[in-house]
């Protein structure tokens, strides 16, 4: 493997150090205090110029140019900061410190492959071009990437393309995985209040059952994705919340419905929203009901562009041979707002190999240390690559 972050070097302990000491201090959404004072920290030790601080709260943006003059080309890499509300049972010695707060998805690793890239890079910056350094918070379900964009992300830096990466467990250490087209699905949140009439739980004949409607629709949105989608597209509807009734003898008035829908293609996602709508209409008619529907967007769907993935791919080859790369990773029903900056500008999001770790949001899941070096390798490599190919693309031009 050709490594620039040797595994054991001084870099990698001081990454080990920082990982740790996020770990330890997990914070949710938008409340990434800690985390965005320990990187400006780092940063500023390490010389590295600051662009932006607090852009969608605690957002921060960096900036290392190249010592070879000449070109205004630059790139973006993303990483994400944020904890989930999720109590951890590791059992770690640097594990939570804070009840029900946990970094189950790694950010923590990503947070600080990113940083130790940044440090490397500063002190090894021979290419010609820059690299901005997008340290991001809120991306569990917050919509960080989309506030700092709203904030005005990409008027403050010009780049040409825009890069993220995300740990995955299941995946060998020392691999990655890469793939054109869709890499993560949109992820739509609803909503449903179905109101009848309430009474004697002995005396059914008197009521509008809202529990019996709430059944018939969960049942009735199953064959959705089942009759309804194209069988070659690949849809998720999940009814997640039921809620209704206090008492063993009292039929309900009300009872609420809520779920996700994960789709890959916006017209598949219409349909869905379109069939779940008329089925509550036709529902509430035949039992003389009301029944509110509320459909929300959610993240959009991750979709890589091709050349640049076939590029990250070229990048990985090079880093750690052929034969630790796939292509062959299927696209995750699962949702990540690094969709929203792939919306503004050309890019890729790929996967480092997590080793056999628990799964994502499982309060026993750990990053693995011994994949921080080669994670920030690969944005070492990425950088390089990507700069000399926009430079010599723009050499090549005619004039």
């Amino acid at each position: 493997m050709n490594m620039m972050i040797k595994s054991g070097s001084d870099l990698h302990k001081d990454m080990m150090q920082w990982r740790h000491e996020i770990h330890t201090n997990p914070e949710i959404g938008f409340e990434e205090f800690k985390t965005a004072a320990l990187v400006k920290q780092e940063l500023i030790k390490a010389g590295v110029e600051i662009v932006a601080e607090e852009m969608a709260v605690t957002g921060i943006v960096a900036v290392v140019h190249g010592s070879k003059g000449g070109s205004n080309k630059a790139i973006a890499l993303r990483a994400d900061m944020d904890a989930l509300p999720i109590h951890e049972l590791t059992g770690l010695d640097y594990s939570s410190n804070t009840d029900g707060k946990m970094h189950a998805c790694g950010h923590d690793g990503h947070t600080t492959m990113l940083l130790g890239a940044a440090k490397y890079l500063n002190e090894h910056n021979d290419f010609a071009g820059s690299v901005y350094f997008l340290f991001q918070p809120a991306e569990e379900g917050y919509g960080g990437a989309r506030k700092m964009i709203e904030e005005g992300l990409f008027d403050k830096i010009s780049i040409e393309n825009v890069y993220g990466m995300h740990n995955w467990p299941g995946l060998e250490l020392g691999k990655f995985a890469v793939r054109g087209g869709p890499v993560m699905a949109a992820a739509d949140q609803f909503d449903i209040t179905i109101t009848g009439q309430g009474g004697h739980g002995a005396m059914p004949h008197t009521t509008i059952d809202a529990v019996i409607i709430a059944t018939q629709l969960v049942n009735a949105f199953q064959t959705i994705v089942a009759r309804n989608v194209d069988p070659m597209d690949t849809a998720v509807l999940s009814v997640t919340k039921i809620h209704s009734g206090d008492a063993y003898n009292v039929i309900p008035e009300v009872a609420n419905l809520a779920g996700t829908v994960r789709t890959f293609k916006e017209d598949v996602k219409q349909k869905i929203a379109k069939r779940m709508r008329e089925i509550c209409e036709g529902v509430a008619i035949t039992h003389n009901a009301k029944i509110d529907f509320d459909y929300r967007d959610g993240y959009p769907a991750t979709h890589n562009n091709q050349e640049q993935a076939d590029f990250c791919q070229s990048v990985m080859e090079d880093l750690v041979g052929e034969e630790n790369v796939t292509t062959e990773l299927n696209p995750s029903m699962g949702a990540e707002d690094f969709s929203y900056m792939l919306q503004q500008k050309a890019g890729a999001y790929i996967m480092v190999g997590n080793g056999d770790s628990a799964d994502l949001h499982n309060p026993y899941y750990n990053f693995n240390d011994e994949a921080l070096p080669v994670g920030s390798s690969y944005w070492v490599k990425l950088v390089q690559s990507a700069l000399n190919k926009l430079v010599q693309t723009d050499i090549d031009k005619p004039s």
